[in-house]
């Protein structure tokens, strides 16, 4: 069984510069935790780390040595999986380098549709994952697995502020999208009480489903303007992508699980209340999260702002965009027997629709 210690602990987070992680560095530093930041590289988002207080540590994450140098010393991490082909080789490499660590617990982010069969590479490498850190010896795991990010619809902002438009790829599909800050709320509250969390499994979601339209909806009452909702084939989203400077293998993975949300499955059990369970506070609403979007330089309307938007929508569909066939078969991904999405995976059912209630006779 594993021993917690009830001083302020040191605290490793991984991914220390994304999008959970660095939220995770600033609570933690907001309630006087050391924390360890591991980075790749320093640059002005690790600069932020420090001025928050925390210590920042280079290491090549695929490394054993340089990771098990990066835990000496800490007794809690937050661990978040590269998005990366070969993402299963550094958690294996970070699992080596946590044994006979000083580690006593990892909060592990996982996900919602994490499954062996799955089509999507990232997606069979993390199920795979959630089973390998539950096996390294003295050290408790928590897995978070929430679903699609709020995040996610967020990305485009700049059209909904400057073109009125909500590229929209899900169709009239719904989900409770959880924002970065309640999941790392989530985080950070486990790790400062392991032991109450030890062995278990969260999932952040957003405080209620949405659609493609209650988003458009959502998105016109935080800038005062209509803004609507705009179908995008699949083929012209690459091409924006692809403009953007997003890697392949990021969309190979986003497309799987845009598939799973056409089908419905992030609507599966949510929303859930692990949010209020786990923290004390009930999770934000998607307004809320929209609006701290909208307050970045970017999302401001300006002309110059409108006429660059404009520009590369009407660019877009001219641009050159990816085959992901023809890239997953060039990088050899292993494809499994009788790959399946989340609602047609009787394994995933049973692990994540609730047990029917017995009739009362």
């Amino acid at each position: 069984m594993t021993q917690f210690h009830s001083k302020l602990p040191k605290i490793l987070v991984t991914g220390a510069t994304g999008k959970t992680g660095s939220a995770v560095v600033a609570q933690l530093r907001e309630q006087h935790y050391p924390v360890r930041a591991l980075v790749r590289t320093r640059d002005t988002r690790s600069d932020r780390l420090e001025r928050l207080g925390a210590e920042v540590v280079v290491a090549d994450l695929f490394d054993p040595e340089q990771l098990r140098a990066a835990i000496q010393g800490t007794t809690r991490a937050y661990y978040v999986p590269l998005l990366h082909p070969f993402m299963i080789q550094s958690a294996a490499a970070f699992a080596t380098a946590a044994r006979d660590s000083t580690l006593e617990v990892v909060v592990q982010m996982s996900q919602w549709l994490s499954s062996p069969a799955h089509p999507a590479l990232m997606t069979r490498q993390t199920w795979l994952v959630d089973q390998l850190f539950s096996m390294i010896p003295g050290v408790a795991q928590t897995i978070l697995n929430p679903g699609y990010f709020a995040d996610n619809y967020l990305r485009l902002i700049g059209f909904a502020a400057q073109l009125g438009l909500y590229p929209n790829l899900t169709g009239d599909s719904q989900n409770a999208p959880p924002s970065n800050e309640d999941m790392a709320r989530v985080a950070v509250a486990v790790l400062m009480n392991p032991e109450h969390h030890a062995g278990k499994t969260y999932r952040p979601t957003g405080p209620a489903l949405l659609s493609a339209d209650d988003i458009a909806r959502t998105l016109s009452v935080v800038f005062g303007r209509p803004v609507r909702r705009a179908d995008l084939p699949m083929w012209v989203f690459l091409k924006a992508a692809r403009q953007q400077g997003v890697a392949p293998y990021d969309l190979s993975v986003l497309k799987r699980y845009i598939e799973d949300h056409r089908q419905g499955a992030f609507a599966v059990n949510a929303p859930t209340s692990d949010v209020l369970t786990v923290t004390g506070r009930a999770a934000e609403s998607f307004e809320t999260t929209v609006r701290r979007y909208a307050a970045l330089p970017e999302a401001a309307r300006t002309p110059g702002h409108q006429l660059r938007a404009l520009l590369d929508f009407l660019r877009t569909p001219f641009g050159p965009g990816y085959n992901l066939n023809r890239y997953e078969q060039a990088m050899g991904f292993p494809v499994p027997p009788s790959p399946r999405y989340a609602l047609n995976d009787a394994g995933w059912e049973r692990q994540h629709r609730p047990a029917a209630t017995p009739a009362v006779l």
